[in-house]
């Protein structure tokens, strides 16, 4: 093919992102693969697109001499880029919605039944969040013949229909588990969204799981719930001020993880094959070639063996309670685990 129109834009990938190589360089980008302390405003200046994760703060100082045009985060969250700015400054903005929700839910469900055991049956959840994630949880838990506690205000806006509050599941569930955006400046905030009020509002000693992202979570508030015996346990993935986490926080919770509940294989390859579809359309190149084919979904039941054979959170706990610091190197390298429902060779 004439690679003419292409030759000239140049993108950046973060070398951190698995399953990118060699995608875009056969129809001419010129790709440069970068770690994310090299990712600066210089390196972006004659940057067309950029292909990221949570660690590159995607703003004015990073783009404002920049002739980007293109963001596509591999990532659900988007509260490392400055939206509103890309928009005013005519930068498409991109994400991956829903590309590791199969393996957010398994790490929920392998953490739920590493304390509560296989059988579930009887235990009230408390969904926080009901959306790509939050719909996988509530599926399973549905099979696991757990009594369920759904609040999504901004789905009970929209839709209407039996909804829970967060005093409900206060008051009601034996686990409460968070999977919403970062937001502070939204109709529905959920920053410290998990905070002391909620806290001490709880009645059945529940256990706390954050795989979300840390700032929905008041980390001195959970701290003193645990040592207070308001809260039993606390499965912890997503930390404020991440890489420095707090050493109370992390000495508290039963599991305690360097925010990998969503690193699986299926998961990294479906993030990476739609930012670099992202940047493609966004450049109006012919249709890619992926090494990796885009997995399927979630399967729609899972079984208890399945799920504590797939995935067992203590050696990832043990690893980050024996050295806190390495925090950002346990994530970097973190060995992909394969979903639910997907066999080791895939």
């Amino acid at each position: 093919m004439d690679n003419t129109a292409t030759k000239h834009i140049n993108v950046i990938i973060e070398a951190n992102i698995p399953y990118s190589h060699s995608i875009l360089e056969p129809l001419g980008v010129n790709v440069s693969y970068l770690q994310p302390h090299q990712i600066t405003p210089e390196a972006m200046r004659n940057t067309d697109a950029l292909i990221t994760r949570t660690r590159t703060h995607c703003n004015e100082k990073l783009l404002s001499h920049s002739k980007c045009s293109m963001i596509a985060s591999a990532t659900i969250g988007l509260d490392h880029v400055d939206k509103q700015w890309c928009s005013d400054h005519g930068i498409e903005v991109a994400n991956a919605p829903g590309c590791n929700a199969p393996a957010v839910a398994q790490y929920v469900f392998a953490s739920i039944m590493a304390l509560k055991g296989a059988d579930l049956s009887g235990l009230t959840l408390g969904i926080v969040g009901v959306g790509n994630v939050g719909k996988i949880v509530q599926r399973w838990a549905e099979s696991f013949g757990m009594k369920l506690l759904l609040c999504d205000p901004p789905r009970q806006q929209a839709e209407g229909g039996l909804w829970h509050t967060m005093e409900q599941i206060a008051l009601e569930a034996d686990i409460i588990t968070f999977h919403t955006p970062l937001t502070a400046n939204e109709p529905y905030s959920t920053y410290h969204l998990c905070n002391a009020s909620f806290l001490n509002q709880c009645t059945n000693k529940p256990v706390i799981i954050n795989a979300a992202r840390g700032g929905i979570v008041h980390t001195q508030a959970l701290v003193d719930a645990l040592a207070n015996g308001i809260v039993s346990h606390a499965v912890i993935d997503c930390w404020e001020h991440e890489p420095d986490i707090s050493p109370e926080l992390l000495n508290a919770a039963i599991i305690a993880t360097p925010h990998i509940a969503g690193y699986s294989k299926q998961g990294k390859i479906r993030a990476t094959n739609m930012a670099l579809n992202a940047v493609a359309r966004h450049f109006q190149l012919p249709p890619l070639t992926f090494t990796h084919p885009t997995p399927g979904p979630a399967p729609h039941n899972v079984d208890a063996c399945d799920v504590m054979l797939s995935y067992n959170p203590a050696a990832d706990t043990h690893a980050l309670k024996n050295a806190p610091a390495l925090f950002e190197e346990l994530r970097n390298n973190y060995h992909l685990r394969n979903e639910i429902g997907f066999h080791t060779h895939q």
